[in-house]
């Protein structure tokens, strides 16, 4: 058997943004994530509406459910297998995918909490033939926590350091923040601050039919409306205390139309700018509040790339170095999916992938279910 740190695992992510899935192929060297090729697989459009349509309640969803279930296996499979071949690695190369699953309702807040992701993991292993992790949230649930953010665990193997205190900032279409303190036997501080690039992505979608503000030289444009930002973040979810979770099925375009109807005739553009300080306040009010002494920001996610956010985060903490995990040897565009062929290797070795300071479970627990890969060994049995 390889030992460990030579196995390659490959990690499949998409987010609430809906952009693509992201897949990656990883080895885990001692306190290393080793990068080995990458594919991003962009959704069908037809399927990637459906699903859109499905993160918000609505009409016969059991049995859009079903089907959705069926066909994002289908592309998560097929993302796998193109990865593969673009990187001239067999499948038998791999010990484990692991599947994040497409998120169509997290309700940590519910009387009975929920999260549900769907991409049935049977289907993946059936048609990759390799054993693929998948529904890593619902167990942290089951054991009191909020079943998010999951990825702080990786950002503490790959980022913490014991030299100074940081703070790794993921812009997805939900933003979350991870505090890693320098000392080994302090808590690790990690929760959803809001809106990511979700809102944005979608108001440039209805708006200007792009499917991104691409690096926000659109919201550059317009200008911020201060009482129509007021009116978002005086929203409940910026109040609450970590840990806390949050999705598209909160922060969504219905809850932007409640909030305009208050503040009418606004440009678009005036619109997409207030969306973008709405980003920009809520993760530096997150991080304002929760430590002083974070100072160091490394950003990763698909936000990295809209400089008009970026350049408004470096205005609104001035004390803070900001910058991108490009500049420590880590693409900012694959640490989810990185962190997910992690949380695999974890589930295959026994081993606990949450952070109960993070997520509020009572305790550390083995993440996701085995669905084996490859064909069955059958033998003939006799029963006395």
């Amino acid at each position: 058997m390889r030992p460990e740190g030579k196995k390659i695992y490959l990690g499949l992510m998409s987010g609430t943004s809906l952009d693509g899935i992201d897949a990656a192929l990883v080895r885990f060297p001692q306190h290393r994530a080793e990068l080995i090729a990458t594919h991003c697989h962009p959704w069908p459009h037809a399927l990637q509406q459906k699903l859109l349509g499905l993160t918000t309640p609505g009409d016969n969803e059991i049995d859009r459910m079903g089907e959705l279930d069926i066909l994002v296996a289908d592309e998560f499979a097929l993302a796998a297998q193109q990865l593969l071949l673009k990187a001239h690695i067999s499948a038998s190369a791999v010990t484990a995918i692991g599947s994040h699953g497409q998120t169509i309702r997290h309700r940590p807040e519910a009387k009975t909490a929920f999260t549900l992701q769907i991409g049935d993991p049977n289907r993946i292993a059936e048609r990759t033939k390799i054993t693929t992790v998948a529904d890593f949230r619902r167990r942290d649930m089951a054991a009191g926590g909020e079943g998010a953010p999951l990825v702080p665990a990786f950002h503490n193997r790959l980022f913490r350091s014991d030299k100074e205190h940081l703070c790794i900032l993921n812009i997805g279409g939900i933003a979350n923040i991870t505090l890693l303190p320098p000392q080994d036997d302090a808590d690790i501080i990690g929760f959803d601050t809001g809106p990511g690039n979700g809102l944005l992505d979608s108001w440039s979608s209805r708006h200007i039919h792009t499917p991104f503000d691409e690096h926000g030289k659109w919201a550059a444009t317009g200008e911020v409306h201060p009482a129509l930002l007021k009116s978002m973040l005086a929203d409940r979810y910026f109040s609450r205390p970590p840990p806390k979770s949050t999705g598209r099925e909160y922060f969504n375009l219905e809850w932007l139309e409640g909030l305009l109807t208050q503040h009418p005739a606004l440009s678009p553009k005036d619109i997409q700018a207030t969306l973008t300080a709405l980003t920009t306040q809520s993760i530096a009010n997150a991080i304002k509040t929760a430590d002083a002494h974070y100072q160091q920001i490394r950003v990763c996610g698909g936000g990295v790339h809209n400089q008009t956010l970026m350049k408004q985060l470096k205005h609104a903490l001035p004390q803070c170095h900001i910058e991108s995990t490009q500049h420590h040897d880590v693409d900012p565009d694959w640490v989810e999916a990185m962190a997910f062929a992690w949380l695999a290797q974890q589930t295959m070795l026994g081993l606990s992938g949450n952070l109960p300071s993070v997520t509020g479970a009572h305790h550390p627990v083995i993440l996701g279910g085995i669905y084996q890969g490859g064909a069955a060994i059958h033998k003939n049995h006799t029963i006395a």
